[in-house]
C-alpha cells in the first residue's frame, strides 16, 4: 500500500479469489482479499473432491479451502472476512466499502462468485453432499451403476442429465411444467436417450433419507397427487443467481446478472477483472476458476504496473 491505496483488492474467496491472492502475494501485489462472512464458495458444502489437480485422493470440499486459504496467507496475501457493501468504480482509485471501512485500490479482481437456485427444502440441504448435488460433471462419476433424478427443464438441466446417463443406469427429469424450456437440439438429445425418462407438471416435496438419499416425495401440481421415486441421488438443476448485485451499475452486467468481460478477464471499467462463477456460467468448475483467478491477477498486476510507470 502507498499513500493509503492498495494496489489490488479482490473481492471473494472461493478458488478464484484465493488463487488470485496466491498469485498477487507472490506478484509483490500486497493484496487485500475480503472474504465475506461465509467465505470459501461453493466448496464448502461439496463433500469429496476428485477432480481437483494433485490430490490422488478425495478431499473434503471444506478442507480443500482451508488449504488454499492457509496457503494465501502463508505467501503474505491479507485476507478480512468482512462482505463488500458498496463499490465505487467510477472514481479512481477505486473504492471498496464494508460495514467497517472504505478502502482505495489500483485494481481490482471480482471473484464473488454464483450460488446454484435451491428448491428451499431442509431435507435438500440436510442432504446436500450425500446424495443431492448441484453439479452433475463434480458427482456424476460416485452414482455410476445408481438410479438418479434431476430437477429442472433448462438446457442445464438437460445438459445434466445427458451427462449422468454415462454412469446412472436411469435418470428421471422432474420439471414443474409439461414442455421443456431447453434448446431444441438438447431436447432432441434428451428424449432420444433411452435412460432418459420425464416426469412432467411435478415438484419435489422432500428428499428422502437418513444418511443419504434413498428417495424424493413428488406432488403433481395439476393434480395434487402425491408419489415416492427411489433414486439414489438428486441433481437440482434450476440455474444459479451470480453474486453480482453489490457491482450493479458500476459494471456492466448480462441479464442474467453475470459480469460481462471482454479481452478475456477485463470488465467494463478498465483496470476492473473478474474471475470465476461471476462471469463463467458454462464451465463452473473449481479448477476453470482457479484458472481464471490467475488470468485476472496477471491482468491486474500489468495494469497496475502501467500506472504506477505513468
Amino acid at each position: 500500500m502507498k499513500d493509503g491505496v492498495n494496489k489490488l483488492v479482490i473481492i471473494g474467496s472461493g478458488p478464484a479469489g484465493l488463487t488470485a491472492a496466491v498469485y498477487g502475494a507472490r506478484a509483490d501485489m500486497e493484496p487485500l482479499l475480503f472474504m465475506g462472512t461465509k467465505y470459501g464458495g461453493q466448496l464448502m458444502i461439496t463433500s469429496d473432491v476428485e477432480n481437483f489437480p494433485g490430490f490422488p485422493e478425495p478431499i473434503l470440499g471444506p478442507e480443500l479451502m482451508e488449504r488454499m486459504k492457509a496457503q494465501a496467507e502463508r505467501v503474505g496475501a491479507k485476507l478480512v472476512q468482512d462482505d463488500v457493501v458498496r463499490v465505487n468504480f467510477k472514481r479512481y482509485p477505486f473504492e471498496v466499502t464494508t460495514p467497517t471501512q472504505t478502502v482505495k485500490t489500483l485494481s481490482v479482481v471480482i471473484a464473488t462468485g454464483a450460488d446454484p437456485k435451491r428448491l428451499n427444502l431442509d431435507s435438500e440441504m440436510r442432504l446436500m453432499g450425500k446424495g443431492v448435488s448441484n453439479c452433475a460433471v463434480c458427482d456424476g462419476f460416485f452414482f455410476r451403476g445408481k438410479k438418479v433424478a434431476v430437477v429442472g427443464g433448462g438446457d442445464t438441466a438437460m445438459e445434466e442429465a445427458t451427462f449422468l446417463t454415462k454412469f446412472a443406469t436411469s435418470v428421471r427429469v422432474i420439471h414443474r411444467r409439461d414442455k421443456l424450456r431447453a434448446s431444441k437440439a438438447l431436447q432432441k438429445a434428451a428424449f432420444s436417450n433411452p435412460k432418459i425418462s420425464f416426469i412432467w407438471d411435478s415438484v419435489v416435496e422432500e428428499v428422502l433419507g437418513s444418511s443419504r438419499v434413498e428417495g424424493v416425495k413428488i406432488r403433481n401440481i395439476k393434480t395434487g397427487k402425491e408419489s415416492i421415486l427411489e433414486v439414489d441421488g438428486l441433481f437440482v438443476s434450476i440455474g444459479y443467481d451470480p453474486n453480482t448485485k453489490v457491482f450493479a451499475g458500476e459494471v456492466e452486467l448480462d441479464p442474467m446478472g453475470y459480469v460481462v468481460t471482454r479481452n478475456g478477464t477485463e470488465t467494463s471499467v478498465p483496470g476492473v477483472f473478474v474471475a470465476g462463477d461471476a462471469h463463467d456460467y458454462r464451465y463452473r468448475q473449481a479448477v476453470t476458476a482457479a484458472g481464471d483467478g490467475v488470468k485476472a491477477l496477471m491482468d491486474a498486476e500489468k495494469f497496475v504496473e502501467e500506472k504506477l510507470r505513468g
